[in-house]
Parts: structure tokens; sequence; C-alpha cells
């Protein structure tokens, strides 16, 4: 550690990502979309003129912001854009959550929440998963500071219907309730319709799963004016131009090919069950999943061993080094081809 680090510094414990390996391998485990995004974004980036660069982009994206409101069937006024949910996130966690009483989370969810409570001072407390992996709302109390949520969950794929979210809200009306929506195109069901409903509701979301912009890095969030006029304070002390101008065209080309979006979302969901048997065939416990991802594991064999056995196949998942998930694989959804090696691969080291 360096001298020159500030106190806080030194205690933190950084948010470590996904692998991105320089070798070739069948990429299995930073959940990215295994299809291109929509074909107008290339052409948005083709056409692009380069002159544009000199100038700083608009302040507050509203193009996009416009469209995601239409998209979405709310005011532009109730939408919010950062660079990537992680920021729209890290805002949220300075505007909502710095509070007397603590911000309650699932004891196993996006390992970034606990993350930026050590860097921005947020007080908070752990719910234990059930006992079937899910996240339970009910044991959410109202004695609370904020309350954040991905659903569905990350690692482990399980989504609340929309009514279960509304009932939370019912019950947790004098602090902000986070919903964290990076994988609800796979199946979820968002909680963006309850916004209207519930003044104290921050819906987050991602263009990097569902729309294949990973690359660009490109979030929003959702809510009342109340709520993102918060966000917006915050992203102003910090950075007036977080969107560049050609992620905002980029992401205006995406919105706008509802199709393509739907096929890709389709093709993920297919494989992702096609998937999920193959594996339960071979003898793996397949957590059901709303995501783009499946959270498994093996009786027979430990998390790790599974996961160097594939990697010397040329497979890359992700295993998470932690006591409750040491077992666990964290297997992305890949093409068809992607999958099909990921079994065979499977069935030589389980044979």
């Amino acid at each position: 550690m360096s001298k020159f680090w500030s106190p806080a510094v030194r205690e933190l414990t950084p948010y470590v990502p996904g692998e991105q390996p320089r070798e070739r391998l069948v990429k299995l485990n930073t959940n990215e979309n295994p299809y291109p995004p929509a074909p107008g974004v290339e052409q948005t980036l083709r056409d692009f003129p380069a002159d544009h660069l000199r100038l700083y982009p608009d302040p507050s994206a509203t193009a996009l912001r416009e469209a995601l409101a239409e998209e979405y069937g709310v005011a532009t006024e109730q939408v919010f854009v950062g660079n990537g949910s992680d920021e729209v996130l890290a805002l949220a966690f300075q505007a909502f959550f710095r509070q007397p009483r603590p911000l309650l989370m699932p004891a196993i969810s996006y390992s970034f929440y606990p993350v930026y409570c050590k860097l921005y001072d947020v007080a908070y407390r752990s719910v234990a998963l059930d006992d079937q992996w899910r996240v339970p709302l009910t044991a959410f109390d109202t004695n609370n500071g904020g309350i954040v949520f991905a659903n569905p969950n990350a690692p482990t794929g399980h989504g609340h219907p929309r009514k279960a979210i509304a009932a939370l809200l019912e019950r947790n009306t004098e602090s902000v309730v986070l919903v964290d929506e990076a994988y609800v195109d796979f199946g979820g069901e968002s909680a963006i319709p309850l916004v209207e409903r519930f003044p104290n509701l921050l819906v987050t979301g991602t263009f990097s799963k569902s729309r294949s912009l990973a690359g660009l890095r490109l979030g929003f969030a959702i809510g009342s004016r109340e709520l993102i006029e918060g966000l917006e304070r915050v992203k102003d002390s910090f950075n007036s131009f977080p969107i560049d101008s050609i992620t905002i065209k980029a992401g205006i080309a995406a919105l706008r090919d509802r199709a393509y979006f739907d096929a890709c979302r389709e093709r993920v969901i297919t494989t992702r069950e096609w998937t999920r048997r193959q594996l339960e065939t071979l003898g793996f416990e397949v957590l059901p999943s709303q995501t783009n991802f499946l959270f498994v594991r093996h009786d027979a064999y430990q998390g790790n061993m599974l996961f160097d056995a594939l990697r010397e196949r040329g497979i890359l998942v992700r295993h998470f080094n932690k006591e409750a998930l040491s077992d666990f694989l964290r297997i992305s959804i890949g093409t068809d081809d992607e999958m099909t090696s990921l079994v065979e691969a499977l069935e030589a080291v389980c044979r």
C-alpha cells in the first residue's frame, strides 16, 4: 500500500470484474450478448462525422433520454442516463443511501453493491437468500435507509414478478427502493410501470446485455422527477458530460430496432433452456434463470475443479471463490455452437 493513499482507499476491497482474456477462448464468463448490436448501430458508427468530436456532447443527452422515454412509456424528465449502469448505480448510492439507517441488500447479489457502500460510507445490512436461492422481498423490513436488489438477481438468476415488488413498495414508502434490472429482458418482469404509483422507486437498466453494447458503456435509470433530479445533482457535481456523442447516437439506433432486439433475446432464451436441459442430463443442479446466464453446480465435482477443467478445454466461465458460492459456476449464454462446445466439454469431464 502506498503512503500517499488516503485512509479510505487503503480500506477498500475493489470489485473484481470478470476476466477479459487475451488468448482465444469460448468466453462465457461476463454475461455479454453473443450477438452483435442492431444493424443500425453499425451504420450510425460508420456515418458519424469525426469533426463533431471536437465539440462537447449534450450534457443532458436529451435525444437519448427522449428515445428511452418513448420506449418505456414515461416522460423524458423521468429518465437519467450514465456511463454504464455501474455509474448510474454509483450515483444513486451517493444521492439516496447515505442515511442514518442502513441500506438493505441481498447477502448474495451483485458484488459491486457492498463496494459502493464502503467507498461512499454507506451503512448496510445484508438479508440472506431463502433456501431456494431467491431474494426474500418479505424479509426487507421498513427500518432502513433504502433497499437495493437486482431483479432478476445476479448471480442466482431468479426474478420476482411486478406484483411482489409492488407489495414491497406498498409497505416501504419512506426510503428509496432501487431495482437493478440489468437482466430483465431475458424473461423477467420490469418494475418500470410502477414508477407512476411509487415516487420512491428507481429502476436501473443497461444497454450492455440485451442490446449488445457492453463496449460502449451506457446505462439508465427511470423514476419520479424528484429522484432523477437527485441523480442529476450528483452527476453535475462530478462529471457534466458522462455520455459521449457517439454513444448517444448508437443508443438511439439500438432502441429503434425493436424487431432485432426481440429476435436476439428470444434466441438467447431458447439457447439457455436447451443448455439447461443438457446440463441437467449430466447431473447438474441448475437454478431457475430469467437471465442470460445459468448458475449451476454438480454434487460430484467442486466448482474450481470444473472451472479449471473447462479452461483447459478452451472455455472460460465464472467461478466465485466465496464460501457460499464456491461449488457453483455462472455460465453466460453464448451462441448455439459455443454452448454445444460447453456441453461436450462437460460430458468429457463428468463422464
